[in-house]
């Protein structure tokens, strides 16, 4: 049954009147008179009794009425969600986030894209390693990543979120937590909870290079994968650290967060493939541009 014969049908059956179902319909009244007997003849029974002055639904008109509506129903679903896909309104995407930024901008970009974007499904990934992230670009498991550090993948395009400074995390009873601020080269000889090193981790290497710079390399490093046991761990008193000031969301009993009296910039990058993606990605990827500099 063509779709276009159905709304014919359903004109024709809620006017009850052939000149004004074509009216309404924009067609010819002969023409519309012939959609009908295509229609019955292709179903085979007679859907409407005639006379020169009334028109009325048979019996199987009745019943084809409702499967019509449900049909043509489907129908203007199927078209509108489509609209949705290609307009961005719609779809999947999936998003890695690095550990330092999944305690702020992971939830607000889940927030936004809920009160934006409802017809999204975004699937949310934080605590992910830099080089996961790209692997997981490359691979389709991710369609988008924010993460730090340097990609070097010719498939992958990054563009910059924010700068944002390198604060050090001490426990609270720590002799430089009460300071206004704390000379990174104070923290030498301390001992350093720190991101692995073993996979390569991005915020691993920015605070290696900070700390070289400031003149030392930190001795005894106890290493943990996820940004929230770091930290955790440094309230436990076993050393310092120095996250992102972003981190300072993340609220942990017993640490204090202390900017550094010279400032180590560290940058967030988002991350997609460097073919063209579908609307729903580019529209998230507005969103978390949007929630990363606010």
């Amino acid at each position: 049954m063509e779709l276009r014969r159905l709304r014919h049908f359903l004109a024709l059956a809620e006017e009850c009147h052939f000149g004004r179902a074509a009216a309404r319909l924009h067609i010819a009244q002969p023409a519309l008179s012939q959609q009908v007997k295509q229609l019955e003849r292709e179903l085979g029974v007679s859907l409407f009794n005639r006379s020169t002055r009334h028109v009325e639904l048979t019996e199987a008109g009745r019943h084809l009425v409702e499967h019509a509506r449900a049909l043509v129903a489907e129908e203007e679903r199927a078209l509108a969600h489509m609209r949705e896909l290609a307009t961005g309104h719609a779809g999947r995407v999936s998003v890695g986030f690095i550990g330092t930024a999944t305690y702020d901008v992971l939830p607000r970009v889940a927030r936004t894209v809920r009160a934006r974007l409802p017809g999204i499904t975004l699937e949310l990934r934080g605590e992910t390693l830099t080089p996961q992230l790209v692997e997981g670009l490359r691979s389709g498991a991710f369609d988008l990543a924010v993460l730090r550090g340097r990609v070097d993948a010719e498939d992958v395009r990054t563009v910059p979120l924010r700068s944002e400074p390198l604060v050090a995390v001490l426990p609270s009873h720590h002799r430089l937590a009460d300071r206004p601020s704390v000379p990174l080269a104070d923290l030498a000889g301390e001992p350093f909870v720190v991101h692995p090193s073993q996979a390569r981790s991005s915020m691993y290497d920015l605070v290696m290079a900070a700390c070289r710079r400031a003149g030392f390399e930190p001795g005894r490093r106890l290493e943990v994968g996820e940004t929230a046991t770091l930290v955790v761990l440094v309230a436990a008193g076993h050393g310092v650290a120095l996250v992102p000031s972003s981190v300072q969301s993340l609220h942990v009993e017993g640490v204090t967060y202390v900017p550094l009296t010279g400032p180590e910039p560290v940058d967030l990058l988002l991350a997609r493939r460097a073919r063209r993606e579908s609307a729903a990605v580019d529209r998230v990827a507005a969103v978390i541009e949007d929630c990363a500099s606010g």
